[in-house]
């Protein structure tokens, strides 16, 4: 539980979350840019989330796409209900 806690908590992984919900399938250029941030940094949380298991990755030819999985659905729902 802990794990999936530090998973989400930070405020990219926050916005990193609402995104992949938007729009599933990103890859970590595209969500750096949506979100106006370093590639870098996004791409260390998005390790971290993976880690945590709230996003999966996929490869596809040479990128790398990401999307929530079940865990980070549900987190996103119990980040929604605290608002």
């Amino acid at each position: 539980m802990e794990k999936i806690a530090k998973g989400f908590a930070n405020h990219w992984r926050i916005r990193i979350i609402n995104l992949l919900h938007e729009k599933p399938d990103l890859s970590v250029f595209e969500i750096a840019d949506e979100l106006d941030a370093n590639f870098k940094t996004i791409s260390e949380h998005l390790k971290k989330m993976s880690a945590a298991g709230l996003v999966l990755k996929r490869n596809v030819t040479n990128e790398v796409e990401h999307a929530l999985s079940e865990n980070g659905k549900v987190v996103l729902k119990f980040l929604k209900n605290l608002e």
